[in-house]
């Protein structure tokens, strides 16, 4: 089967949103982004938005499922999947190449494993009977169900091991996401250890100084609560820690460049997870512009040199 999606993945802090944006300029295409947090309005810095790198050659590259949520609302899987879709479709029909860029393991994963998904009511019954269960009998529960999770981290939060069963409950024969089968050329963007640990606490300093503080505060202010903060981790989970008084300026520095540290390995494991699964991942280092370039020509194209359009 021909290829008919170009992935571009990656750890956090290795250049793959400029990448994508330089490529789809390239080969005529329009970026979907695959960013758990990004969809949400409000969550610029943050997450690094970085808005300005779809702008290439005075040019603005389209980009999907950004800004596609409140921060009040909930997204989850099942909707990333169903805006993936028809963003999808619609690149196709106006003749562009889609592009799926990001780092979020699990909806990579989920588009191109073609997860089946029924849509959930976790304001339901089930949800409340569940909710009266301790977290250590609800992870076994969810490991009866689902023996392979597909996200470790889940079995930390309550609220996501109680949505993770509710999914792995769900008939998927109610599945009214309308899918195409899907082929992707995959890129993956690496660097070395040293270097992304180098990058990530240059990146977090220069998000400080962007004022990173000032749109957490902005978003308390609006009403999100600090338990989504908590939820979305990171970033927003250790300032919203500093504006409660529990850290001081230095500890929160210290502990979220950590963190992000460990979410960059994390990445890479669930990376390396999709390989084992018969996914084929084409590396290259760093935001190799001519490489990849030359790649998807031979590779989506079948030409021999990038120079198609």
């Amino acid at each position: 089967m021909q290829y008919n999606l170009i992935t571009i993945l990656g750890p956090t802090a290795v250049g793959k949103t400029g990448l994508a944006a330089r490529l789809a300029g390239r080969f005529g295409g329009e970026i979907i982004s695959a960013d758990s947090r990004q969809v949400y309005r409000g969550l610029d810095i943050g997450t690094g938005k970085d808005l300005a790198d779809y702008t290439v050659n005075g040019g603005r590259i389209t980009y999907h499922l950004i800004d596609v949520a409140s921060p009040n609302e909930e997204f989850n899987l099942y909707q990333f999947n169903k805006l993936f879709y028809k963003a999808y479709n619609e690149i196709l029909v106006k003749g562009k190449t889609p592009f799926l860029v990001g780092g979020t393991g699990l909806y990579l994963h989920s588009v191109l494993k073609r997860y089946d998904l029924a849509e959930i009511d976790f304001t339901s019954d089930r949800f409340k009977e569940l909710e009266a269960i301790n977290l250590a009998d609800l992870t076994k529960l969810l490991k009866q169900i689902n023996p392979s999770l597909h996200n470790t981290t889940d079995i930390l939060v309550k609220e996501r091991v109680i949505k993770a069963i509710m999914v792995s409950e769900a008939d998927t024969g109610s599945d009214n996401v309308v899918k195409t089968e899907i082929n992707s050329l995959v890129i993956g963007v690496k660097r070395e250890r040293d270097e992304i640990k180098k990058s990530i606490t240059k990146r977090l300093k220069q998000r400080l100084e962007e004022g990173m503080i000032d749109e957490v505060k902005r978003l308390v202010d609006e009403g999100v609560s600090y338990d989504k903060l908590m939820f979305w981790g990171l970033e927003y989970k250790y300032t919203g820690l500093y504006l409660k008084g529990e850290l001081n300026y230095n500890d929160m520095f210290q502990k979220l460049n950590s963190a992000i540290h460990q979410f960059a390995k994390r990445q890479m494991t669930w990376f390396r997870k999709m390989e084992r699964e018969g996914i084929t991942i084409h590396w290259i280092e760093g935001p190799d512009y001519d490489t990849a370039s030359s790649l998807i020509a031979k590779e989506y194209f079948n030409k021999s040199a990038p120079d198609i359009v």
